[in-house]
């Protein structure tokens, strides 16, 4: 296997996996809801098509069809971008896409129906639970690398694309209730929500010194039996413990900047809705109060 380069990234590159069908199916569904929306004159905003599909499902593609893709079982720093990416980076824009929002105002009656039963159901209430896709998000990645589940993810391919999909759905389990525009059942206060995604931290950053500081290699004598020339395994270990504790501080610090922003943002709508109440009301004090002069002035004018 020659080293990855800028060439091999294209040239390695797949589109005939489980996973591309899955893509290509789930932005053939989304832009058949927008454009549903515009036949009858609604409206969709742009950015969240955008978000959804060229920054959402555009990652998972770039990382998983890629000639990335090709290295991700022979270079654990190449596995350790995709887990970011997939856990991490995908999930929140496809979060922001709000696919529940669309499927909900093009939906004919009864698949509509059914959605909201689902999304009202006792097991939506649990999974969507902050604490309890926080508990799945810290907890899985610690029971993938430091049990026989990693060694078994790069023995087996349909164990591996498992377990790609199961960092996709962890994050958007996590992400989805945090920031997402859908509804969702016993969605936290903004408060709670950051503080949420400030407690993600020092994960990160525990699992990824871990991880760089083992003198044991992940997955064992995997990938040194590889006998890849150009690339040392414990070398590349820490390049990986690297990107999971550099890449996760980034993006939490991130997040939380943005769950502050938007609670700034639903404040003052929320001082603007208040505002125009107060409004209303003194308008309409003022109005009874000139309707009730001009009635007690009416007779003594008679």
């Amino acid at each position: 296997m020659e080293p990855l380069t800028g060439t091999t990234f294209f040239t390695e590159a797949s589109l005939d996996s489980p996973l591309a069908v899955g893509l290509v199916v789930g932005a053939a569904l989304y832009l058949y809801g927008v454009y549903r929306l515009r036949l009858r004159g609604d409206r969709w905003p742009v950015l969240r098509t955008v978000c959804f599909l060229v920054l959402g499902f555009g990652w998972v593609a770039l990382v998983t069809l890629s000639g990335l893709h090709a290295y991700d079982t022979s270079v654990i720093s190449v596995h350790m971008i995709q887990h970011m990416v997939l856990s991490m980076v995908a999930p929140i824009f496809l979060a922001l896409g709000a696919p529940v929002t669309l499927a909900l105002r093009v939906l004919p009656k009864r698949p509509k129906a059914t959605l909201l039963a689902v999304l009202h159901s006792r097991l939506a209430r649990v999974v969507t639970f902050p604490l309890y896709a926080y508990a799945i998000f810290v907890i899985n990645p610690f029971v993938l690398y430091f049990t026989g589940l990693y060694r078994l993810s790069l023995e087996n391919a349909f164990v591996h694309e498992l377990v790609h999909l199961h960092f996709l759905a962890t994050g958007c389990l996590f992400f989805w209730p945090l920031l997402g525009l859908d509804p969702l059942p016993g969605r936290w206060p903004y408060p709670g929500r950051a503080l949420l995604m400030l407690l993600s931290v020092p994960f990160h950053t525990v699992l990824g010194l871990t991880i760089m500081q083992s003198t044991t290699l992940l997955g064992g004598d995997w990938y040194p039996n590889l006998g890849l020339t150009w690339l040392d395994p414990y070398t590349d270990q820490k390049t990986a413990g690297g990107i999971l504790w550099a890449g996760g501080e980034i993006v939490s610090v991130t997040m939380l900047g943005v769950l502050i922003l938007q609670w700034i943002r639903q404040q003052e709508r929320e001082a603007r809705r208040v505002d125009r109440q107060l409004d209303r009301e003194e308008a309409a004090a003022a109005r009874d109060a000139s309707n009730e002069e001009r009635a007690g002035a009416s007779p003594s004018g008679g």
